[in-house]
């Protein structure tokens, strides 16, 4: 009896062909990534753009929404591209999506702001950014597929890992071209104009990937079950109300692929924020890290994946979740250490908290940018966070004045609600102007002296998190092709991985910004992380079946 991803007759490609597919396939990938990368690490500079008036915190909390977006539509796209898949073929399929999301990525770069179109800025860029998640729903099922189906049971695990290394491709490429053009630019012209260049960019990658891609036939497989009458006439249907089919998508679903959705995510992107944002380093050197350690990380995937074909997929995944259920806090407390000593020395030595009735202090947390947080206590917290300190909240009686207390240190909060606009822009300013200067004396810097970096141990601490993610995602395309049955592998692999990766992996950011935001904690948010981590392994550990087949590794 063969087992679900198994086919009674596995044909692979020709020696000279499986390069051209895997380079095929590996190009939408790196597009993908590419754009999402450079739209994460925009977000800051985009939210000014298309979000004003609204606040810093909150307008880079909406621009990282919309980021969020494109993932939550993924399924969607995931539905309707799969049944496609199974139904005409994987290349006519992976064509029209590579196209959409090419296209969607591209318009952004010509796009008008909110200054130019007013609030139509924000709505198209919401949409666009929908339109290329619905396309990307069907795109990485199609390549991991197209791959697995051109090879060999034994040399899966390695052949699929291409792609995912073309994940870190993606962000690699990303990463350059910001820095390339933030250094021919300057920083004032980028931010005025120049963010926009690196998705114009995207359209070389749209046409060369094109080009790549009507060089290829169907994959053997999908050839072999169409000449024998055996396409699936219902894929959604024999994928999801048939419980065997079921109980394995949400197994996957709930163990490595939520897993390696917010793994993945807090490995390549949540660590930028937190350097940025929390350590206060300076973007340039962020950027030149994470590229660093993005490529040093890209030949992990092909040790893992060719792991995964000399002992199994199952075990190697599961070292992934362990590491980072286990590693991620100590690591961004390392992090922290490492790379601004004097934050987190100030932070030891002259707590910060806001004393304050907890009537007065809302969550913070508003989805359309129309909440005013002008209450004693949301000024204190919306300070405290765009200026990077972790704070705690003490309750007070009712009526109490807000106060911050740094160490020993006290300074008196102020209330937007009895002021007018004008008066409650002097009264902030005067406010921040205090605040900081307490900050100052306490031994608060201002930003991370780059001189004063640990970079080997920096490097070491990313390249860590990086391990996490790479043993995760190295063997996890080979698991789910041989996870199910040809004819609906399209859909049952593409769905569960974009709610995975889309829903859990997408709304990261934006949930561990909002927890941080809310509790004064800067490591508040890696719960959410550690604890769908832990809960994958265990899920996998117990139901996930191994899926290399007997003999394959000899």
């Amino acid at each position: 009896m063969t087992r679900p991803g198994s086919s009674a007759r596995s044909a692979a490609a020709p020696g000279h062909r499986l390069p051209l597919v895997i380079a095929a396939s590996s190009a939408g990938t790196v597009f993908e990534w590419y754009d999402f990368f450079i739209f994460g690490s925009l977000a800051a500079i985009i939210g000014r753009h298309f979000f004003a008036g609204v606040g810093e915190t909150q307008s880079e909390l909406l621009a990282l929404l919309t980021f969020a977006a494109g993932f939550a539509v993924r399924p969607l796209g995931a539905l309707v591209f799969g049944w496609f898949g199974d139904r005409t073929g994987r290349k006519r399929t992976f064509l029209v999506t590579i196209s959409v999301m090419g296209l969607a990525t591209f318009l952004v770069a010509v796009l008008p702001d909110r200054t130019a179109i007013g609030m139509a800025a924000p709505f198209t860029l919401v949409a666009l950014r929908m339109l290329q998640g619905f396309a990307i729903g069907g795109e990485y099922g199609g390549a991991a597929i197209y791959v697995a189906e051109h090879t060999v049971a034994r040399r899966r695990g390695l052949a699929t890992s291409w792609i995912q290394a073309a994940a870190g491709l993606g962000l690699a490429l990303a990463l350059v071209v910001i820095l390339a053009v933030r250094s021919w630019l300057g920083e004032a012209a980028f931010a005025a104009w120049g963010w926009r260049v690196p998705f114009a960019a995207s359209l070389v990658l749209l046409a060369l990937s094109l080009w790549i891609r009507f060089k290829l036939e169907e994959s053997p497989e999908f050839r072999r079950i169409q000449a024998e009458g055996d396409l699936s006439h219902a894929p959604l249907t024999e994928a999801f109300l048939r419980w065997p089919n079921l109980r394995r998508i949400l197994v996957v679903l709930f163990s490595i692929l939520a897993g390696q959705g917010v793994v993945w995510y807090t490995a390549q992107f949540y660590t930028q924020f937190f350097l940025e944002r929390t350590a206060a380093v300076a973007p340039a050197v962020v950027n030149l890290l994470l590229l660093v350690t993005t490529l040093a990380s890209a030949p992990l995937y092909l040790l893992f994946g060719w792991l995964s074909d000399r002992i199994g997929r199952k075990p190697v995944m599961l070292f992934g979740l362990a590491l980072a259920a286990l590693g991620f806090i100590p690591g961004f407390h390392a992090l922290m250490r490492s790379t601004n000593a004097a934050l987190a020395l100030a932070n030891a030595r002259a707590p910060v908290t806001v004393v304050a009735p907890a009537r007065d202090c809302s969550l913070q947390f508003d989805l359309i940018g129309r909440a005013r947080f002008v209450t004693a206590c949301d000024i204190a917290k919306t300070a405290l966070t765009d200026r990077g300190v972790g704070y705690a909240i003490a309750s007070a009686p009712p009526g109490t004045p807000v106060s911050i207390h740094i160490g020993s240190a006290r300074v008196a909060g102020i209330d937007g609600r009895r002021l007018d606009p004008a008066g409650r822009a002097r009264a902030l300013g005067d406010f921040r102007t205090r605040l900081g200067e307490a900050l100052t004396h306490a031994g608060y810097p201002i930003s991370a002296a780059t001189e004063s970096i640990d970079l080997p141990r920096t490097f070491a601490v990313l390249l860590l998190l990086m391990t996490a993610a790479t043993a995760l995602y190295g063997p996890q395309a080979a698991a789910l092709v041989e996870l199910f049955p040809t004819r609906i592998r399209y859909t049952a692999l593409s769905v569960p991985y974009h709610v995975g990766v889309g829903w859990f992996g997408g709304f990261l950011p934006a949930t561990a910004f909002a927890i941080v935001a809310a509790t004064g904690n800067p490591y508040a948010g890696l719960w959410y992380p550690v604890v769908v981590a832990a809960a994958g392994f265990l899920i996998a550990w117990l139901f996930l079946p191994e899926t290399l087949p007997r003999g394959a590794s000899g």
